[in-house]
């Protein structure tokens, strides 16, 4: 063989390997090029979804913020009304307890009274008694303290007391005949029940 054609084909060779070559880089960057857009195109749909989740993971917190705020809000009235409502039990039953302690001295004002004579009724002293007397029922009635009735009506036991029975021409059978002692209502609860005589 003569060296021209040896020389011939080595070039043919070459030019085969390099078209081989090409052919094999031309496909490399194809298949690169593809797995570049693929893993561009999910890390943008990763990016995309990141902060809707975020989004709705802070949507769920100031959701559930705002639910246990309403909670405590409701608890904190709940408490107040409570509180407000134990206080004014405690006023009312101090209250009950200072007025059941005022009675008795309303009792001996009446019964002083009582006992003067027309002539001592006129005096200084008498005069002051009643000034005094009448004073201490107004503030009483001020605080919504009032006498319970009693002769003539017909026998109530949730606001009277009976301790006997008498016999009466003006009274049907089952009414007060006589008070024996003064019964009285702070705001409509019996402080004291009245004391009196049934007409059997």
């Amino acid at each position: 063989m003569s060296e021209e054609n040896k020389n011939e084909e080595v070039v043919n060779d070459n030019e085969e390997n390099t078209t081989e070559t090409t052919t094999e880089t031309a496909d490399e960057v194809v298949e690169t090029t593809i797995e570049a857009e693929t893993e561009e195109a999910g890390a943008d749909s990763e990016d995309g979804a990141k902060p809707d989740k975020k989004e709705q993971k802070y949507k769920e917190q100031i959701a559930e913020l705002n639910d246990r705020y309403v909670r405590q809000l409701a608890e904190f009235e709940n408490f107040r009304n409570r509180t407000q409502k134990e206080k004014e039990a405690m006023f009312e039953v101090g209250a009950k307890s200072i007025i059941e302690k005022i009675l008795p001295v309303v009792d001996n004002f009446e019964r002083g009274i009582a006992a003067l004579t027309d002539d001592e009724k006129e005096g200084a002293f008498a005069k002051g008694m009643q000034g005094v007397y009448k004073q201490l029922i107004d503030e009483l009635d001020k605080l919504e303290v009032k006498e319970i009735e009693a002769v003539g009506q017909e026998f109530d036991p949730n606001l009277h007391n009976a301790v006997m029975q008498v016999e009466s021409e003006e009274y049907e059978s089952g009414v007060v005949a006589a008070e024996l002692q003064k019964g009285y209502t702070y705001r409509g609860q019996v402080v004291r029940y009245s004391m009196v005589s049934v007409v059997q």
